[in-house]
C-alpha cells in the first residue's frame, strides 16, 4: 500500500523553544521563561528567535516542501495576563496565513508546557480556576483561525508534564497533587473539544501524548504484568481519557494504590464522557521496558523516556537489545510500527505523529553540518512508518522533531534536532544564521517522493 497523496509531510516546533521574544510586544512571561536553567545550558528568551525570522523560517520551511508545520501557540504572547494581545494575535495571523500562502498546513498545539506566570501563581492546573481560563483561551484561538486551520492538538504531552511533576520542585508534590492536576488538565481538555464541536469550525481536535511501547524484560507473566501497568500508568491513562472519556481501570489500580485518585464530581465525569476526540496525535522517540516490581523499588523521576517505577506495580529499566543516542534515548524504529499498532488497536482513530527525531551535538565544519546520523535515524522510522501504513493504519501524516534547531528542554542548544542549523550556542547567540543540514535535502527529497525514496 503506497502512501496516500493527501498524507501531510511536516516537520515541528514549540513556541517557548523556538520564539525568543520572551517579553516582547507586551508577552507575560510563561513558566519556562523564569525556570531555573540546568547547569552548562541557556535559558529560552532568545530561543531561536523566530519571532523575528518568521518570513525566512517560512521561506526554509517552503523550500525544504513541508506540506504541514506543526507549531504551538504561546498562551502567555496571545492572552496576557488573561487580555487579548493585538499584536500576539497579529503575530500568529501573519504565520497562519504565510504558511497557507506556502501551501503548508498549520497544526497547531494550544498548549505545550508554558503556562501563563499569572496562572501559576494561583496555582497553575492545581486550581480549577485554570480550567476556565484555558477555555476562554482556546475559544479565542478558534474563533481567531478556526475557519483556517484544520488540525488542532490540545495538550502536548500530558503524561510527561504530569510523571515529571512529581520530581519537579524537589519531589515536594504527593501524588494525590499531581493527579488532581492532571485531571483538571483532563477536564480541561474535554471542555475545550466540546468547545470546538459545537463551533463546528470543520476540523479535527485531540490530545497529544508521548506515547511508547512497554516491553517487559523477559517473557515472565510478572515482567508482562508490570509491563501491562507501566503502560496503563504512563500512555493509556491520558488516552482513555480523551477518546473514551474515562479512566483507565488498571491505571485507577495504581493510583488507588498511591492514595492519588484525584477528586472527580459528577459533572466532571458528564464533560469528559460527553466530549471526546476525533483523531489522536502522539510523540514518538523510543520505546520503554518494564519489569516485576517489589515494594522496595526505586521511585526515581521521568523524562520523555524514561518511566516511573511504581513499588509493587512496575519498575522500568534499560533494554540492553537496542542501541541508544548520545544522550541515553533508547532507539527503536520498530518500536514506531508497534506503538502504532497498540494505539490504533484500542482506539480506531486516525493517527499523527507530531514529534520523531534524533538529538545530537550537530558540528558546523565549512559552513556545513553532515548528520548522516539523523538521516539514518528517521529513514528507519520512516520505513516503520511506510510498514504500519501498509498494515492498515490511518495515518494523518509526519512531523518530525524539528524543523529548524532550537532549544532541548533539558540540554540546551548543544542537543539539536533540526533539518536547519542556527548558527548560536549555550554561551554564544552568535548571528542566528539559518544554514541547511544534510538531512534538510535528504528530507526535501523523501517528501517529493512521497515517502518512496529514503536513500541519500
Amino acid at each position: 500500500m503506497k502512501i496516500s497523496k493527501d498524507f501531510l509531510w511536516g516537520a515541528s516546533t514549540s513556541a517557548y523553544q523556538f520564539e525568543g521574544a520572551w517579553n516582547e510586544d507586551g508577552k507575560e512571561p510563561s513558566v519556562q521563561d523564569i525556570r531555573t536553567v540546568p547547569e552548562g545550558t541557556t535559558d529560552f528568551k532568545v530561543a531561536s528567535d523566530h519571532y523575528h525570522h518568521l518570513i525566512e523560517d517560512m521561506n526554509l520551511f517552503s523550500e525544504l516542501g513541508l506540506s504541514a508545520y506543526r507549531f504551538s501557540i504561546s498562551w502567555s504572547r496571545i492572552m496576557p495576563n488573561g487580555k487579548v494581545s493585538d499584536r500576539g494575535v497579529k503575530f500568529y495571523t501573519e504565520l497562519i496565513d504565510g504558511l497557507l500562502e506556502r501551501g503548508i498546513e498549520p497544526i497547531v498545539t494550544v498548549f505545550h508546557f508554558d503556562l501563563p506566570l499569572s496562572l501559576s501563581k494561583i496555582g497553575g492546573w492545581s486550581n480549577r480556576k485554570t480550567i476556565d481560563e484555558f477555555s476562554k483561551y482556546c475559544k479565542l484561538l478558534f474563533d481567531l483561525f478556526g475557519k483556517k486551520v484544520k488540525y488542532w492538538q490540545t495538550i502536548n504531552e500530558q503524561n510527561i508534564l504530569t510523571l515529571a511533576s512529581k520530581v519537579i520542585d524537589g519531589g515536594n508534590k504527593t501524588w494525590k497533587e499531581v493527579f488532581q492536576a492532571n485531571h483538571h488538565m483532563l477536564v480541561a481538555q474535554a471542555i475545550v473539544m466540546g468547545i470546538y464541536h459545537r463551533g463546528d469550525y470543520g476540523g479535527l481536535i485531540g490530545p497529544a501524548p508521548n506515547i511508547c511501547a512497554i516491553y517487559p524484560r523477559t517473557s515472565s507473566a510478572q515482567d508482562q504484568l508490570a509491563a501491562d501497568y507501566m503502560s496503563s500508568f504512563r500512555n493509556w491513562l491520558y488516552l482513555d481519557a480523551a477518546v473514551y472519556g474515562r479512566y483507565n481501570q488498571m491505571a485507577m489500580d495504581i493510583l488507588k494504590k498511591l492514595d492519588a485518585v484525584p477528586d472527580i464530581t459528577d459533572e466532571d465525569r458528564n464533560i469528559m464522557k460527553n466530549n471526546t476526540c476525533d483523531y489522536i496525535a502522539f510523540n514518538y522517540y523510543g520505546s520503554g521496558c518494564a519489569k516485576e516490581s517489589t515494594n522496595n523499588s526505586n521511585n526515581k523521576g521521568s523524562d520523555q523516556q524514561q518511566g516511573l517505577s511504581i513499588p509493587g506495580f512496575f519498575e522500568s529499566t534499560e533494554n540492553n537489545k537496542l542501541e541508544e543516542t548520545e544522550f541515553g534515548w533508547p532507539i527503536d524504529a520498530e518500536g514506531l510500527r508497534v506503538t502504532a499498532h497498540q494505539i490504533y488497536s484500542r482506539y480506531e482513530l486516525p493517527l499523527l505523529i507530531t514529534e520523531n527525531g534524533l538529538g545530537c551535538k550537530d558540528t558546523l565544519i565549512n559552513g556545513k553540518v553532515h548528520d548522516q546520523y539523523r538521516i539514518d535515524y528517521l529513514q528507519k522510522h520512516i520505513q516503520a512508518l511506510r510498514e504500519s501504513i501498509n498494515d492498515g493504519i490511518p495515518f494523518i501524516g509526519y512531523c518530525p522533531w524539528s524543523a529548524v534547531d532550537l532549544i532541548s528542554t533539558h540540554e540546551g542548544f548543544r542537543k539539536r534536532y533540526g533539518f536547519v542549523y542556527v548558527n548560536r550556542s549555550d554561551s554564544d547567540l552568535g548571528d542566528m544564521r539559518r544554514i541547511k543540514k544534510d538531512s534538510f535535502y535528504w528530507y526535501k527529497k523523501v517528501i517529493e517522493s512521497n515517502g518512496e525514496d529514503l536513500e541519500y
